[in-house]
């Protein structure tokens, strides 16, 4: 039988659940901020937390996850070019996995005022 998304929420291990929630949280601010977002559907998608613009499809989805690597992700589709972008500005203030992923080893690596950034980008990435 399928989780539901709040299901998966609360079985995220311990150590990273407030993490993901820190995450799910800054996503939604974003979103409830900026009017051409409109709202964020909450879902499961590959059995991760998904959030998208379904109603304006103003953007991609993003997904949070636990890489096999340890830690835990903020991930975008592979084919759009919002992870290379975003480290071409930020290099070394986070680490990336690919053309699909910001990854995170502990709350402190998260850097909430650049990532809104980042979320932003991804929630407006069809308005460019």
């Amino acid at each position: 039988m399928a989780q539901t998304l709040n299901e998966t929420l609360a079985a995220i291990d311990a150590p990273y659940r407030p993490a993901i929630m820190a995450l799910r949280d800054l996503i939604l601010d974003v979103a409830a901020k900026t009017p051409a977002i409109g709202p964020i559907e909450e879902t499961l998608k590959w059995g991760q937390p998904a959030f998208l613009p379904n109603t304006t499809k103003s953007g991609t989805t993003i997904r949070l996850g636990l890489p096999k690597t340890g830690g835990f992700a903020i991930y975008v589709h592979c084919q759009t070019s919002l992870i290379a972008d975003f480290q071409t500005h930020f290099p070394r203030e986070f680490s990336y996995e690919g053309n699909r992923a910001i990854l995170f080893s502990d709350m402190e690596s998260i850097k909430p005022d650049l990532l809104r950034l980042f979320i932003h980008n991804a929630l407006t990435y069809h308005l460019k």
